[in-house]
């Protein structure tokens, strides 16, 4: 496989970790895009970059510890980023996602080991095991909110409620259609939304989730087997996106930066 290609198979994943890091789809797009531009820049980096995803994440590590790009003031498609998420976004990122939480996304969305993180980040193995142990004490001392989950598979729902519930959130409700839904939202704006894509009466959850935030700017988490299939780039993407089969310690992850930001809307 040619280093093109390499890259180009390891990029929307890239994105799904720069995205969840900066709680933008706008904001880590631009990121990868300036890694890219290093990589072209720098032939040096762009030799060291065969070997697989490690390379790759650590020379993004390199331009996001940097912080030194501008970030465009317009989405993709021309609108101006003055949303209140993206505001939101902008005012968190002035201390930029610590350093805990980078080591957690890696570990638990990424699915990168231990020595593989250390490797990313730059660190020592025993520092990045101290930083997991640190982001998840920070993830148990979080506020709780309520928790909607449309997911039509009873055990699967099942096991995000233990989860939803273990972190000390409240359940406001669960779904399996898209009706189920809307009639949970009517009783109560939940302050978090955990769904799956393809519900049981053949309706979507991302028909469900705008319906929502058609209402209200909450955050939202995707949990699907199939994430290719919405980080293709062709259109604005969900910020937070869980791969079935998952680990209880990646959702524990994508709730805690989903409520770390205050709102995952995706962008227009």
């Amino acid at each position: 496989m040619s280093l093109g290609a390499e890259i180009a198979s390891n990029l929307p994943y890239l994105r799904r970790y720069a995205r969840a890091l900066s709680g933008s789809q706008t904001t880590g797009d631009a990121f990868v895009q300036a890694t890219l531009e290093a990589i072209l820049a720098d032939n040096a980096l762009r030799e060291s970059l065969s070997g697989g995803r490690v390379p790759l994440y650590h020379a993004f590590n390199k331009v996001w510890n940097s912080a030194a790009m501008d970030i465009p003031p317009n989405d993709p498609a021309g609108i101006p980023a003055t949303g209140e998420h993206e505001v939101a976004v902008r005012e968190r990122l002035g201390a930029i996602t610590p350093l805990d939480r980078q080591a957690l996304l890696l570990t638990t969305l990424e699915d990168f080991s231990i020595a593989e993180t250390a490797q990313v980040l730059g660190l020592e193995e025993n520092k990045v095991e101290q930083l997991v142990r640190d982001a998840i004490a920070e993830i148990e001392r979080e506020s709780t909110t309520s928790v909607l989950i449309i997911e039509d598979e009873p055990l699967i729902s099942m096991q995000l409620e233990e989860i939803v519930t273990g972190l000390g959130h409240d359940i406001c409700g669960t779904a399996a259609t898209r009706g189920q839904a809307q009639k949970v939202v009517a009783e109560q704006t939940p302050g978090l939304v955990l769904a799956d894509i393809q519900l049981a009466d053949g309706s979507s959850g991302l028909d469900a989730v705008d319906d929502i935030l058609s209402i209200a700017s909450v955050p939202v988490i995707f949990i699907t087997a199939y994430p290719e299939r919405l980080l293709t780039g062709d259109r604005p993407e969900p910020t937070y996106l869980v791969t079935k089969p998952f680990q209880e310690a990646t959702v524990r992850a994508a709730i805690s930066q989903a409520l770390f930001f205050g709102s995952s809307r995706p962008l227009p």
